[in-house]
């Protein structure tokens, strides 16, 4: 079986769109951002800006895969799936999909890393963190 699935809804507003009136490749960074912080906001139960200002926790990108399927257009209300393909100690690795209708217009894979924002060094997340993300874990058994 697999884990559990996040999903949050998003829209392509005329500031993400090039002169074709499809969103500028840059700007699925920015989506794929707001979808990480929903997750953490919604799913996680701690806002991202309280892990940044007040704890000095962040989890910068260190690596990345977006494919491009089908483009977004303007006034697109695109589904976003998010799941986990990696929760390690200090790692975290997110797909994310965005569907309109049957279309599947991104799929990413993101993997970012737990930090002390002062210092920039890695350390491991907490568990309470861990066992929310583990319940997106793509092919994880439900519990």
């Amino acid at each position: 079986m697999s884990g559990q699935i996040f999903t949050c809804q998003q829209q392509v507003r005329f500031g993400d769109v090039d002169p074709a009136g499809i969103v500028y490749y840059p700007r699925i960074y920015n989506f794929i951002h707001a979808a990480f912080e929903e997750v953490w906001d919604i799913h996680v139960g701690e806002r991202y800006y309280y892990l940044i200002r007040e704890k000095r926790i962040g989890f910068p990108l260190v690596h990345s895969e977006v494919d491009f399927k089908n483009p977004l257009y303007f006034g697109d209300r695109p589904i976003v799936k998010v799941t986990a393909f990696k929760v390690g100690q200090s790692s975290l690795g997110l797909r994310y999909r965005y569907e309109v209708g049957d279309k599947v217009c991104v799929d990413a894979r993101m993997t970012t890393v737990c930090v002390h924002l002062d210092t920039l060094e890695s350390f491991p997340f907490k568990d309470e963190y861990r066992a929310k993300f583990n319940q997106l874990l793509e092919g994880a058994d439900d519990q």
